[in-house]
């Protein structure tokens, strides 16, 4: 169907395609027996009259325009296929060249293509490593945190509160010798020391014993959020029912037993560490690669459409749309509580869309230059590796995801794994800020995030199951008291009004 393309400007071509006789004759039957039941010809019912007839009576072209839509995407589809180009926006110029019986449909269309791409030096790029260093202290202080979590209430009776401890009180707040409003709770559980309330508040209900009863004098704060109560004094009448401290589990065999599948804490706290020391890792190697990543952004050389960052900020609006819903709650409800519209949010994604597009185009063309190729082993590999981690038929992975566009992001993939391989790292150790250079890098195995950093407009990458959703103190007055703080491709398109009558 393609008879000819030619480049007309920077990224954008127009195809020649022809549709024969017989093709668009086929497609004028199929027009007639869709449309003809509407068309009423004096003599016969509406709908009976032959088709030759009712092109006799108003004319040859009567049906060319249903005929042309009918035949028009699977024409432009094909062409853009024969021609290999890869188009990147669903918009596509028409126009109509010749249509008739005997000589079939002439036309063309105009489409804008991916850029060509320029790319040098991505060999040698340079960063720092972190070195990856676990301390005794950091892991203290995870075994801390979960004997916090561990830890328990327990109420004391033979001293007066101190801060630190946690006090049930009664409260209710007067100013000008009259109570306002949010300033009255009951059993309200405060942490002193915690600043939760306005200074001097917590600090006044230390030193007290379990069944006082006393003023509270306090002066509330000139940027208060009730403009009422700006600057004002104030006396709080305050009831203390109960002083309450942590109690935190011993940190012994016992305990790692407890909270772990160890028998002794020497072995739990080796554990951490490790566990630990993988994160950092991770972390490391996933900064080196972000450095990367920046830097060769910057060697990108390419005139881009703005429908790539276009379509690639509407699909970043989709994903976040998709968590979204994982979480129980739609895009609409979301846009309404944050106070944008939908045009907005997706502008907000564009800067990071641009970048996203730039590094897919440059991987690719690092693929192109270093003829990197998928073979078969690669994708079955590939394939197989997606359905273990998804937990489905490998039938199911291969239905779902495109084994071309499966081949494109494994190029890329490739491609970076070609230049982290070449890259000039310099560990930095920020204990010492020693620095011992690494030259070339060692090769380590491509993550999955750089293919989703890559991903551009026209390279979609595989469909993931749906994410489970996650699952989703004694109230008194309902709120805080006053008194608190306040908180700081398609490319099918008809082809309307060109025909001629």
């Amino acid at each position: 169907m393609l008879k000819e393309f030619s480049k007309k400007e920077t990224n954008r071509y127009e195809l020649v395609i022809k549709v024969d006789a017989e093709k668009f004759s086929e497609a004028i039957k199929q027009a007639y027996q869709e449309n003809g039941k509407k068309i009423n010809v004096p003599g016969f019912r509406k709908g009976k009259a032959p088709m030759g007839l009712i092109e006799k009576y108003y004319g040859e072209s009567v049906f060319f325009e249903d005929a042309l839509n009918i035949i028009y995407p699977e024409a432009v589809e094909s062409a853009i296929a024969e021609s290999k180009l890869e188009f990147v926006d669903d918009k596509i110029d028409f126009d109509l060249v010749s249509i008739s019986k005997a000589e079939g449909v002439e036309f063309k269309v105009v489409i804008t293509v991916k850029p060509e791409v320029e790319i040098d030096g991505y060999k040698g790029l340079t960063a720092e490593k972190v070195k990856a260093v676990v301390t005794d202290e950091e892991i203290d202080a995870e075994v801390n945190a979960v004997a916090d979590r561990n830890s328990r209430m327990v109420t004391v009776e033979d001293r007066a509160a101190a801060m630190g401890d946690t006090a049930v009180i009664d409260y209710e707040g007067f100013a000008d010798g009259k109570a306002f409003d949010g300033g009255k709770g009951e059993g309200y559980s405060l942490a002193l020391g915690s600043g939760s309330f306005i200074p001097g508040f917590e600090e006044q209900v230390a030193g007290h014993n379990t069944g006082d009863e006393f003023d509270v004098n306090v002066t509330f704060p000139e940027e208060y959020h009730a403009e009422e109560l700006k600057g004002k004094a104030a006396t709080f009448k305050v009831k203390l029912h109960e002083i309450k401290v942590k109690e935190m589990p011993a940190i012994d065999d016992e305990f790692a037993k407890d909270v772990s599948e160890f028998d002794t804490l020497a072995e739990y706290k080796a554990d951490l560490k490790a566990k630990a020391l993988e994160r950092k890792e991770k972390q490391s190697d996933a900064d080196v690669e972000n450095q990367i990543v920046e830097k060769l952004i910057e060697l990108v050389k390419a005139e881009i459409p703005a429908a790539m960052i276009e379509n690639r900020a509407r699909q970043s609006v989709e994903e976040f749309a998709y968590r979204l819903q994982a979480q129980g709650m739609d895009l609409s409800t979301y846009l309404k509580y944050m106070g944008g519209n939908i045009d907005q949010f997706k502008d907000t994604f564009k800067p990071q869309a641009e970048a996203q597009v730039k590094i897919r185009l440059a991987l690719e063309k690092v693929a192109e230059l270093e003829n990197i190729e998928i073979t078969e082993e690669d994708l079955n590999a590939e394939f197989e590796k997606m359905a273990k981690d998804y937990n489905i038929e490998i039938d199911q992975v291969k239905a779902s995801v495109p084994a071309e566009d499966l081949k494109k992001d494994l190029a890329v993939q490739k491609a970076m794994d070609v230049i982290k391989a070449a890259a000039v790292i310099t560990e930095v150790d920020k204990r010492t800020e020693k620095t011992e250079e690494k030259k070339p890098a060692k090769k380590t195995t491509t993550k999955k995030t750089t293919a989703k950093k890559a991903d551009a407009d026209g390279e979609k990458p595989a469909k993931k199951p749906a994410a489970k959703k996650p699952a989703a103190k004694k109230a008194t007055d309902g709120d805080k008291p006053a008194a608190k703080k306040p908180a700081a491709k398609k490319t099918t398109k008809k082809a309307a009004d060109k025909t001629e009558e």
